[in-house]
């Protein structure tokens, strides 16, 4: 008489899944939570790369990054992290292939404001003291990344490769080390 396993195979989430993988080492963990995103990974891989062979080889490529290197990571909520790790991976492919990454800037982020102004060449010695004296009282991840985003006409993939910032938050420090900025040079101008 054969006996039939009536058990169904458990379904993780996420933080299970990558919690297993990490404790056992079991490749199949990893592999059955990689799965569940390959079509957003695989679509996000097109809308940078615009090539599908491209992105189906970064599909491959970033699993195989992971799976070896995922230990070393802590990580809240999975599919935000790979999200990151994924744009990240095509930011790096476009870089090395020296093509351009095309981004749809909003209107809120066309910045004509006092702080552009303030960081271009002809500003007169007071203010240019004002913004020095401001720069050195952001947090240092504003001032890196106002630093290298207005001076060194860097790009946010370039200042997340040389920082090890998450893009999301290259993004948020040049928007608030901007704000802080203006505030600041207004109060210092005023003094």
């Amino acid at each position: 008489m054969r006996f039939f396993s009536l058990h169904k195979k458990k379904e993780y989430g996420d933080e299970e899944l990558l919690s297993l993988f990490k404790e056992t080492g079991e490749a199949e963990y990893f592999q059955q939570l990689y799965e569940r995103y390959i079509p957003l990974i695989y679509g996000l891989c097109l809308k940078y790369l615009q090539n599908p062979e491209e992105s189906q080889d970064a599909v491959i490529d970033i699993f195989e990054n992971l799976s070896q290197k995922i230990h070393g990571y802590e990580i809240k909520v999975f599919k935000n992290w790979l999200y990151s790790v994924v744009k990240n991976h095509c930011f790096h492919i476009l870089k090395e292939n020296k093509r351009e990454i095309i981004v749809n800037f909003d209107s809120q982020f066309m910045e004509s404001d006092s702080v552009l102004d303030l960081l271009s060449e002809d500003v007169d010695e007071e203010k240019e003291n004002a913004l020095n004296k401001c720069l050195e009282k952001l947090p240092e991840p504003q001032r890196i990344s106002v630093e290298k985003f207005f001076y060194e006409d860097k790009s946010y993939a370039e200042i997340v490769d040389e920082t090890g910032f998450h893009l999301k938050s290259v993004k948020s420090y040049i928007q608030n080390g901007k704000r802080n900025l203006k505030i600041c040079i207004e109060k210092n101008l005023k003094e």
